[in-house]
């Protein structure tokens, strides 16, 4: 039996599960949060349920990482490191370098840290997690997989900006997409429900979190996706503005003397849901508010994600099934509701009583010409077997 460790880095904090292999199930799981701040808290899940939570002092991902190492040994999750047979870690961006997930030696862990330019949100902490695992157990194989790894069979025709060729050339300025982990799990699982051959059925995924976007999928692969040059753009998230004119970044330079860097920090910060609504970007405050600003944010974001699949639909000269997944698309029927009322021009017939409730089901009517699901995803799982993949 093998022991696979999948983590998913931010930039005071890190996810984990542990998975046993060929069984795939998950032994221990948990996180580190608030990695180099005050009231630093470590906590693991044990297969028995049990959970134990330590706060203590965790002043970087390297610490962290010998809390994890201990808890595993001192919970008899492993009795020898040796038995971890690798550690596998979401990266969002792998730019034209990466087209396969990959095991990281010290020149591709710096090529990780220089595609922070791509994805500086994401690819620093990231590599910097794996940086943490690759000191902490150096013999233990640390693996990346990427997020861009899905999106490379994109055509030219949706993946090239209409700015000249030259930049793409020169600088890599193209659209990247994200979310593709989990959309390499969740579009086979839905082809399997509706009882469709996954490289034949056409699909439009809407991975609807924190970060959200929409992709279409046809014949088993990335056709076209909402998230671009980074994950800033798309369908309007919990503090991203979604897509924005740029010549409006220009106006608010002027107006307001704030730099270029301010602008696109405050475009991936202070924005979106949270930037409409003056309330918060989780979609349950939202609920929970009376503010008119609050409904309006949700009624946007249901907006950008109906304008996003209609699109899609058209490019694939139409849709068999339209997938949610992620924190939002899994838990939120109102927001679900919201997206397939707007539907219905496809031949969508919801089941809104289906809908009331979440896990993996159909939330459309048996005879619907296009059916809706919910499908929740396991990012975590997808890393565990490629490390499993290109280390055996």
């Amino acid at each position: 039996m093998k022991k696979v460790l999948a983590i998913n880095s931010g930039s005071s904090s890190f996810k984990y599960k542990l998975f046993s292999f060929p069984d795939e199930k998950v032994i221990a799981s948990g996180m580190a949060d608030r990695v180099g701040l005050d009231n630093a808290v470590f906590k693991i899940k044990l297969s028995n349920g049990k959970e134990y939570i330590k706060n203590t002092s965790i002043p970087d991902q390297a610490a962290a990482v010998k809390l994890l190492m201990e808890d595993l040994q001192k919970f008899n999750v492993v009795k020898d490191l040796k038995e971890i047979a690798g550690v596998g870690h979401r990266v969002v961006n792998g730019g034209e370098i990466f087209k396969d997930s990959a095991i990281i030696d010290d020149q591709k862990l710096q090529q990780i840290f220089d595609l922070g330019e791509l994805a500086p949100l994401h690819n620093i902490p990231e590599a910097m997690g794996i940086k943490a695992f690759k000191e902490t157990i150096p013999n233990v194989p640390q693996v990346a997989v990427f997020d861009t790894s899905y999106h490379t069979s994109l055509d030219p025709v949706h993946y090239l900006y209409s700015i000249p060729y030259k930049y793409y050339k020169d600088y890599g300025i193209r659209k990247y997409g994200a979310h593709g982990i989990s959309i390499d799990y969740v579009a086979p699982r839905a082809a399997r429900m509706m009882g469709k051959n996954p490289n034949i059925v056409r699909l439009i995924v809407c991975h609807l979190g924190s970060g959200a976007s929409i992709t279409a999928v046809k014949h088993g692969k990335s056709f076209d996706t909402s998230m671009g040059f980074s994950p800033l753009t798309g369908v309007t998230m919990g503090t991203r503005s979604g897509d924005f004119d740029p010549s409006a970044v220009q106006r608010l330079m002027k107006k307001t003397g704030m730099s270029i860097d301010e602008v696109v920090d405050m475009l991936n910060h202070d924005s979106g849901l949270l930037g409409i609504s003056g309330v918060s970007s989780d979609m349950r405050d939202l609920i929970e508010s009376k503010k008119k600003s609050a409904k309006l944010a949700r009624r946007i974001f249901i907006n950008r994600v109906v304008r996003y699949v209609g699109a899609y639909a058209a490019e694939m000269d139409g849709v068999d099934g339209i997938v949610f997944t992620a924190g939002v698309g899994e838990h939120d029927p109102g927001i679900r509701a919201g997206i397939m009322a707007s539907l219905r021009f496809l031949g969508l017939d919801p089941d809104f009583k289906a809908n009331r409730t979440d896990g993996e089901k159909f939330i459309s009517k048996p005879r619907s010409k296009v059916k809706a699901l919910i499908v929740p995803t396991n990012e975590e799982l997808m890393i565990a077997r490629e490390v499993i993949r290109l280390t055996r």
